[in-house]
């Protein structure tokens, strides 16, 4: 595992964007993880930035998003397909059907977590995934439990979760309370993890699951286990790890 720390939220972006451009750069054709949330959205806004000085391309690129919220149609401005392209995929020239969200609006949940599953296997299993890291430990919408779902799964999501979450909606009463993501092995089985964190509301939650025990009660503790990891966080999340 590896951590950079960095001064601020602005030089987090930075750090996090440039290790993903050089993904794309040395593999033109590579899957990227993305999340969503506003820890990342500086990260591409840089990716952006670059792109638009001719740094990168995101022609051959192929992407799959973490989750997206079971209920919201793609044009509701709360929804996960929404926000990708706000923030990046309207943005680059990233093919759009090359781009991948789960689907919110499908009511089978079994049917479209085995879909969504067998994509991502059926494109060779991801590169590099972007993740950021909730208040409670969890990574993508994969909230404490007792064990650690394995793959692409519908999710109850927890109280602490939806308060989180409801700056984005009028009222914590329209926030979903499901949600399609992808599994902890999943998650792992991506060649590389890349995940940002900043602000000293989330220092507690980065020293216990990076420096506390492997427990599904942590979600992200998984990621100790896990062969190439980098965290890219500013000096505020880690202020309380272990020196």
């Amino acid at each position: 595992m590896k951590i950079y720390e960095t001064k601020d939220y602005q030089e987090m972006s930075r750090q996090a964007a440039n290790i993903l451009s050089a993904q794309v750069i040395l593999k033109p054709d590579c899957v990227l993880g993305l999340a969503t949330g506003s820890t990342p959205i500086g990260t591409y806004d840089q990716l952006v930035d670059w792109y638009n000085k001719g740094d990168v391309d995101f022609s051959q690129v192929r992407t799959v998003n973490l989750d997206e919220y079971r209920g919201l149609t793609r044009d509701n401005d709360q929804s996960y397909y929404y926000f990708m392209h706000k923030h990046l995929f309207d943005r680059v020239n990233i093919k759009l059907e090359n781009t991948n969200v789960p689907d919110g609006t499908q009511e089978d949940a079994e049917k479209e977590c085995a879909r969504y599953e067998a994509l991502i296997e059926s494109m060779g299993g991801v590169d590099i995934q972007l993740l950021g890291l909730g208040h409670n430990g969890h990574i993508g919408f994969n909230e404490p439990a007792a064990d650690f779902a394995v793959t692409t799964h519908c999710v109850d999501l927890t109280e602490s979760t939806i308060e989180a979450n409801k700056r984005f909606f009028e009222s914590a009463d329209d926030v979903p309370r499901q949600a399609y993501t992808m599994g902890i092995g999943t998650i792992m089985k991506a060649k590389k993890i890349l995940l940002v964190v900043n602000g000293e509301g989330k220092a507690d939650i980065v020293a216990k699951a990076f420096f506390g025990p492997v427990t599904p009660e942590v979600p992200a503790s998984i990621l100790q286990l896990h062969r190439d990891v980098t965290i890219v966080a500013d000096k505020a999340a880690l202020s309380k790890i272990p020196r």
